[in-house]
């Protein structure tokens, strides 16, 4: 990148978001300050380790580590440095659901105590609607000129496991800014995208957008922006729940979600993301997001009713999985099971909000004894659970001697499992599928008591197999 298009950039906050913008706005060639105030972490990411489990950071962050990408504790220096400050702090939720915005709040306060030119400060955290008006009022109140700063919003939308090729193949970039003179820093910032520029390096991050297709930017109000990213959250943990209302539906009915949800998906209007049934949404993104957006709506006198189903929906979701459980096996009480995954969901460590660990803290309040066995969130689970569980070493190893099989997160390799060798591992062929992972034809095929979400159960046990819920007054001989 030519000295005159790179912006001299600071991002504070080195979680998901954080550390993701910062190694990728290194990518696109910017001048890169990322600050945290926990000393560890910044010496680990000086030391070259990513912390988190993200396909390419590492490579990015060896590429572009003590070359235009640093790390500090001291966020007056990156501040003064630099031109654009994205702040990617914490919004974690209150007790009563709404956003915690005290750390966007002290950024804002140290920002203005930092201030030595014009800067443009821009929200990248996912924050409610006014967080933008509210900064101006934190900069101003703490002896700001308004014509020294610009507020903006950049939220982001970034799947953990593919966060860095969301990042550079977008499939929107939202700008929410007021001001020309901030609009066109944050054009300037991501230039490399929107004008296919990147995509014709040799060593690009592959992924969708192309330089014939490059990245959609979209420019609106910071209160517009604002909604954008709480409302897309909201709207794509309905999806989840609603497909998982369609799954338990469709096992009363003996009809099959996998091809209900096909052929929903199949229309453009729908499309087929996130129409996978399971055992609900979790992570650091759905579950907050849902609860600050119907706080929002709250706040300004309307009922957004529907938010509370979705999370209704997905609470008892879990517990319908838990039921499964207690069909095949009957008691709980001293079983020994096998679990795959810990993580909320397949190629992410992160264990926030995650149903599996529910699950988990469920069967052993009933006396279940657990074994599990995720690809990358052991460290991170048993910093949560300590030894309260076993941590095999691999999925086979989960699975010895355990009276059945548990699939809580929907890692890919696990889908390619030896069934042979699983139930030669297993104590008894019972595997209770929360994330569809197999088919249930080829269980069968091998052996297995197979219970999933939304399709039947299949079972050499007849009444292993018959689990659905019966209809009022009506029993299992009366079929």
């Amino acid at each position: 990148m030519m000295e005159d298009s790179q912006v001299r950039i600071a991002v504070i906050g080195s979680g998901y978001v954080g550390l993701v913008a910062a190694v990728c706005f290194a990518e696109l060639g910017h001048r890169v300050v990322c600050v945290d105030n926990v000393e560890a972490k910044v010496q680990a990411l000086r030391a070259g380790d990513s912390l988190i489990h993200e396909h390419f950071l590492p490579e990015l962050l060896a590429k572009h580590r003590d070359v235009n990408l640093s790390f500090t504790t001291s966020l007056a220096d990156a501040v003064r440095e630099s031109q654009a400050i994205f702040i990617a702090v914490g919004t974690p939720p209150t007790g009563q659901g709404d956003a915690d915005l005290s750390y966007v709040e002290a950024v804002a306060c140290e920002i203005a105590r930092s201030m030595n030119e014009y800067k443009v400060i821009v929200e990248k955290s996912t924050v409610p609607v006014y967080t933008s008006d509210w900064i101006i009022r934190v900069m101003m109140r703490n002896g700001i000129e308004r014509k020294d700063f610009d507020v903006a919003s950049n939220p982001e939308f970034l799947r953990e496991g593919t966060a860095v090729s969301d990042f550079l193949h977008p499939d929107r970039i939202v700008i929410g800014a007021d001001n020309e003179r901030a609009i066109e820093l944050l054009r300037k910032i991501y230039a490399p995208l929107a004008s296919g520029t990147y995509y014709k390096s040799a060593d690009a991050i592959p992924g969708r957008c192309s330089a014939e297709n490059p990245a959609s930017l979209l420019l609106t109000t910071p209160k517009s922006a604002e909604l954008i990213k709480h409302a897309s959250n909201a709207f794509l943990a309905t999806k989840i729940s609603f497909i998982n209302a369609v799954a338990n539906l469709c096992e009363a009915v003996d009809a099959d979600i996998e091809d209900v949800a096909m052929g929903m998906g199949m229309d453009t209007r729908i499309g087929r993301q996130f129409l996978r049934a399971g055992i609900g949404y979790g992570g650091s993104c759905f579950p907050k997001d849902v609860a600050a957006f119907r706080a929002v709506a709250n706040q300004v006198g309307l009922d957004f009713n529907i938010l509370e189903e979705v999370e209704e929906i997905n609470k008892l979701q879990k517990n319908r999985f838990l039921q499964k459980v207690r069909a095949a096996l009957w008691t709980l009480r001293g079983k020994r099971l096998g679990v795959l995954g810990l993580a909320f969901k397949g190629d992410t460590d992160d264990i926030r909000e995650s149903p599996a660990i529910d699950v988990i803290r469920a069967l052993q309040s009933e006396g279940c004894t657990i074994s599990a066995y995720d690809p990358a969130a052991m460290q991170k689970a048993k910093a949560d659970l300590g030894d309260s569980i076993q941590y095999a070493g691999d999925a086979y190893e989960a699975a010895q001697g355990a009276d059945a099989l548990l699939v809580l997160t929907d890692w890919p390799q696990f889908a390619t499992l030896d069934l042979a060798r699983l139930k030669t591992a297993l104590r008894y062929p019972i595997v209770i599928d929360g994330r569809n992972l197999f088919l249930p034809a080829t269980m069968q095929e091998h052996g297995f008591a197979y219970v999933s979400m939304g399709r039947a159960s299949i079972s050499p046990i007849r009444e292993l197999a018959d689990d659905r819920p019966l209809p009022v007054g009506q029993t299992r001989n009366s079929r």
